[in-house]
């Protein structure tokens, strides 16, 4: 699986809040299906699939420990979020960066612009009006 089906399955495991919710109670401590779904109004069925959505996207691992199988945060996987996101983040800044720029490059009286000129300017006929 490459890095971009992997990052869309966790993105989509994530998009529910139960299962986001789910997420942040592993992220405390190891829990079976019936401990996460107590703070739930749904069945204990709906929390083992959302449970298997979350282990397929490599979020979450099932171990067996004598009659319980607690599900586990594999938190590695928060490190692929991590670098995508961060990557997004430093291209949004940089993008910001160039219009700070473009911004303060422009002259504080708005109305020394070109634009806001022939803005201003009124025509009581289309065939006065001349092209720039």
């Amino acid at each position: 699986m490459t890095t971009a089906d992997r990052l869309s399955d966790v993105f989509a495991a994530l998009a529910d809040p139960i299962r986001r919710d789910m997420v942040a109670t592993l992220a405390e401590a190891d829990a079976t299906v019936t401990e996460l779904a107590e703070p739930h109004d749904v069945t204990v069925q709906a929390i083992s699939k959302h449970l298997k959505v979350l282990e397929e996207a490599g979020l979450v691992s099932r171990t067996r420990d004598a009659q319980r199988r607690p599900a586990h945060l594999e938190a590695d996987v928060f490190g692929l979020l991590t670098t995508w996101l961060e990557r997004h983040r430093r291209l949004a800044e940089e993008r910001y960066r160039r219009l700070d720029a473009v911004l303060a490059s422009m002259p504080d009286d708005p109305s020394s612009t070109p634009l806001a000129e022939r803005a201003t300017t009124t025509h009581d006929h289309p065939d006065d009006r001349t092209t720039p």
